[in-house]
């Protein structure tokens, strides 16, 4: 490998993800208002998801919950990737598929937004969330890459990263994400 051709090869692929990932317009429109007028009308959002995906639901509710770039109110959002005791209990009681829906049936009401995060969309534990949320009445939206997999048909809004390669679809996981937090801390009242 030589390191300065790698370099560029690394920001090259990055700026062209970038740039395809602009055709996410109208979806992530949709995203950040579906998700305004939950928070404007006492709803919450939920993100989770595995591995990276996890880091970035922990990151973009942590945003939210404390604050973007201004000190502003707190804004109602959660990261289902955080309590261990209740990951490992469902996993361990019902199988890993579950640890994310259970948390949405107990914490969730019509109107919150679940986001769920995969760079496949073929995550099982989360296309089983995002169907609890929509048979409960609450938004199923993602982020996901490469085709969707079984998201499609699923998350509405799904913003789908033009890309097969797991890391730059994470890096515009959590610019996309980043940007909602944005929006949401400038229009939510």
């Amino acid at each position: 490998m030589e390191l300065n051709a790698y370099f560029d090869a690394e920001l090259d692929e990055h700026e062209a993800v970038l740039a395809a990932t602009r055709a996410l317009k109208a979806e992530f429109v949709r995203l950040a208002e579906i998700s305004e007028a939950a928070i404007n009308t006492g709803n919450k959002l939920v993100f989770f998801g595995n591995g990276g995906s996890a880091g970035d639901a922990q990151h973009l509710a942590t945003e939210l919950v404390c604050r973007y770039k201004v000190n502003r109110r707190a804004l109602p959002a959660i990261a289902f990737t955080t309590d261990t005791s209740l990951l490992t209990a469902a996993a361990n009681d019902f199988g890993y598929h579950t640890v994310f829906s259970r948390q949405v049936e107990a914490l969730c009401r019509p109107g919150d937004v679940a986001i769920g995060i995969t760079t496949s969309g073929q995550s099982p534990n989360v296309t089983a969330a995002l169907e609890t949320a929509r048979d409960m009445g609450v938004v199923p939206a993602a982020l996901s890459g490469k085709d969707g997999g079984k998201l499609v048909g699923l998350a509405d809004p799904l913003l789908i990263v033009p890309s097969q390669t797991t890391a730059r679809i994470q890096e515009m996981h959590i610019t996309l994400g980043q940007m909602l937090c944005d929006v949401l801390e400038q229009r939510c009242t």
